[in-house]
């Protein structure tokens, strides 16, 4: 039997990952990525509980930990730089507010893509315009003219996915927005800023700067409350128009912190919201990761869900023999119950900053957070294929 073929959409995090393990398991894998390379900085984001066991079993773990922010706690300041609250990392066996694998977007994807880039095809600078499914197969055409012919097509390209929309419908049907937008982008480390992450927060607004693993660059962080997210996803200059209306009259080190937007390399804003569907997959195409189901960044699991998504949607593809019907209800049997509770994490936490506060944190259920981190058991997968990568350590 020839391998399997598979196109994954999006090569930021949920695209490389599942790529190292269905090529692990034995197919043939091309990513296709819109961007024209991988893009670098965003937002740091965290893996605790058993996402630390799969970078584990992807042999990631040493790699992934070279490249961490090495942030030391947070803190909370007032309008003076006064000291409110501090977290620690190694909190809650680092798995707490400030994770002890803390690692900025673009580094942990850059990570993955140079783990996997020489035995997966990676095509930048493209997209998939059409495809069309029959029993046997999907055809599947690329903006760049280029038509295949595979066996499983994979959504990984995020929160506006094109492939969701292609395939599922629009996307208004499946994104909630939760209130309110964030914004990432890097500056230079003229706050004196140490390994300590802070943040200012007043009216359902915040400003804050985190370290990065540059110790001469910070990355600047803000949010702000707003119903709706009325610009352009891809305008960039209108989201910063937007970010410096919503936070001109916000104290603390705003604006200097501001005066940096226009010179960051690596700017990003888009609003909070999760992807709600009943079901990740249609016949031969199937989701992962934010395009299935976004927590948001306010759950603090976006990659972990991620990160575990790959490892069990892999698995149990190859498990059923890689037949499409039995491996993605398998996968998506086992994800649902640890998505459901980290997407609640999410609106849990937009609540707490919503003016008036909708959630109390001191009354969120700790049975769900732990569920949230650890509430899924990863099958071994010891009748698969494996190509038997060495775990790193």
């Amino acid at each position: 039997m020839s391998a399997i073929r598979v196109v994954v959409a999006g090569a930021s995090i949920a695209g490389p990952a599942v790529a190292h393990w269905l090529s692990r398991r034995g197919a043939e894998v091309t990513v296709v990525e819109r961007a024209p390379d991988l893009r670098p900085g965003g937002q740091a984001v965290d893996a605790r509980g058993v996402a630390k066991e799969v970078i584990r079993r992807m042999g990631l773990d040493a790699a992934v930990r070279a490249a961490c922010t090495e942030t030391v706690g947070a803190c909370t300041v007032d309008v003076d730089g006064t000291v409110l609250e501090t977290h620690r990392a190694d909190d809650d066996g680092g798995d707490g507010f400030i994770a002890e694998i803390e690692i900025l977007r673009g580094d942990l994807s850059r990570v993955l893509h140079d783990d996997t880039r020489d035995r997966v095809e990676y095509v930048f600078g493209d997209r998939i315009v059409e495809l069309t499914q029959d029993p046997g197969g999907v055809d599947v055409s690329f903006a760049g003219g280029d038509r295949r012919r595979v066996d499983l097509v994979i959504g990984a390209d995020g929160l506006h996915s094109g492939l969701r929309a292609m395939v599922f419908g629009a996307r208004e049907r499946y994104v909630r927005h939760l209130g309110h937008v964030l914004a990432f982008y890097s500056v230079p480390n003229v706050f004196g800023l140490d390994g300590w992450l802070i943040e200012y927060q007043e009216s359902g607004r915040s400003a804050g700067l985190r370290p990065i693993r540059d110790a001469t660059q910070a990355m600047a962080m803000f949010s702000f409350p707003s119903p709706e997210l009325d610009v352009d996803h891809r305008d960039v200059a209108a989201q910063k128009a937007l970010l410096r209306e919503r936070m001109a009259d916000h104290g603390w080190w705003t604006p200097r912190i501001l005066a940096h937007l226009d010179d960051a390399p690596d700017f990003y804003l888009d609003q909070v919201a999760q992807v709600v569907m009943a079901r990740w997959s249609s016949g031969r195409v199937g989701l992962l990761g934010d395009a299935a189901f976004s927590s948001s960044p306010m759950s603090g699991q976006g990659t972990g869900l991620a990160l575990v998504g790959a490892y069990v949607l892999a698995g149990e593809l190859a498990a059923a023999d890689w037949d499409p019907e039995a491996g993605f209800a398998a996968y998506e049997a086992r994800m649902r119950p640890f998505v459901e509770a980290n997407q609640l994490i999410g609106r849990w936490n937009a609540g707490s900053r919503a003016v008036p506060p909708t959630t109390d944190p001191a009354e969120w259920d700790m049975a769900v957070i732990e569920r949230a981190i650890n509430g899924i058991e990863l099958p071994d997968y010891a009748g698969v294929p494996d190509s038997g990568a060495a775990v790193r350590r």
